[in-house]
């Protein structure tokens, strides 16, 4: 499967990701292949498999428009559609769900992978830091640093 090569960040940040023309061409074609959703679809963390039985497929068509991203949406009335994708995955021990995660953060531009074993909620927004005067600091955590955040092994205490 080709790839472009990442010049740049895309999202709120105001970076993009820039193709060559070649990589443009490339893309052109292979959106003329009849199987290319399932070719993409293959692509998503392709060293894990499953039994028809299971929903890794399922997650695999989940995981791919999610990197793909929807289409933002202006209404007549001004109401605005995000076109962001998110993901919940919720499942036993062992499932792949981590494998999925780190897979998704290797892949996109400026994703963070974090683990909720050893994230407060507080330092996934921001952290006090001392910085190297030996002042105190504020410092963005993997919620304001990244474009998306996947988190695993979320704990979720009593309301």
């Amino acid at each position: 499967m080709p790839h472009g090569d990442v010049t740049g960040r895309g999202g709120a940040s105001g970076n993009t990701l820039r193709l060559s023309p070649a990589d443009e061409e490339r893309f052109t074609e292979l959106a003329k292949d009849p199987e290319i959703k399932e070719k993409i679809f293959a692509s998503v963390a392709p060293a894990i498999r499953g039994s028809v039985k299971d929903c890794i497929s399922d997650l695999k068509i989940a995981i791919a428009c999610l990197l793909f991203g929807g289409a933002q949406k202006t209404l007549q009335d001004g109401t605005r559609l995000r076109g962001d994708i998110n993901v919940l995955m919720l499942g036993d021990p062992g499932t792949a769900k981590s494998q999925f995660l780190k897979f998704t953060e290797q892949v996109a531009p400026i994703a963070v992978y974090t683990s909720g074993k050893g994230s407060s909620a507080a330092g996934l927004t921001a952290a006090i830091i001392r910085d190297a005067d030996g002042r105190f600091a504020l410092e963005g955590g993997a919620m304001v640093a990244a474009e998306g955040v996947c988190s695993g092994e979320v704990v979720v205490g009593p309301c």
